[in-house]
């Protein structure tokens, strides 16, 4: 078995023990950098079958891979980058070059950063739409804080598609989807 694969995969699971940090200051809410990535693919795969023509296998590589660096550099949010400045690009350097598919991450994750492809912008709107989904999940069970963000992170999309999602989970409560059951 290849050790750098092996490792790769003991650094991913890493992710499950970080907290994503911007969650401290809006006083309500956790999730691991893990449990978002999960949440910021599957926004990916909904996306790739809303625009079929995009490379659905390169959509979900780049979101699943986007927040991989963080197991060496941690979650900066925010306020911590107006004083801290992580180098991503080294941690993705020394993380994937003893990989036999090194290249192929680096080629991902700067193409993400760049959003120099349609698959890029969808990208980056899944990340988007699942802290928006996040905020407005919290909002509806009483919340306040989650409105302030709400303001910031819905205009952040790129693409028509993050759009019309990003405007569908504001119009919608969290609870919907059973509610309309019972």
């Amino acid at each position: 078995m290849d050790q750098a694969v092996v490792d790769l995969l003991y650094e991913a699971k890493l992710l499950k023990e970080i907290p994503r940090s911007g969650y401290q200051y809006l006083g309500a809410g956790r999730e691991s950098v893990a449990e978002h990535s999960f949440m910021v693919t599957f926004i990916a795969h909904v996306m790739s079958r809303i625009e079929p023509a995009v490379d659905a296998l390169k959509l979900l590589r780049m979101c699943l891979l986007h927040d991989l660096p963080e197991a060496r550099i941690g979650d900066l949010n925010s306020v911590q980058k107006k004083y801290l400045a992580a180098d991503e690009t080294k941690a993705i350097s020394h993380m994937s070059r003893r990989l036999p598919f090194g290249g192929e991450m680096r080629s991902l994750l700067a193409e993400f950063r760049a959003q120099t492809s349609l698959e890029a912008r969808l990208a980056h709107d899944a990340d988007q739409l699942a802290l928006l989904i996040d905020l407005k999940s919290l909002q509806d069970v009483g919340y306040t804080s989650p409105g302030q963000w709400i303001e910031h992170v819905a205009p952040r999309m790129k693409t028509e598609t993050g759009e019309r999602l990003a405007q569908g989970i504001l119009e919608t409560d969290w609870n919907h989807w059973w509610l309309q059951d019972l």
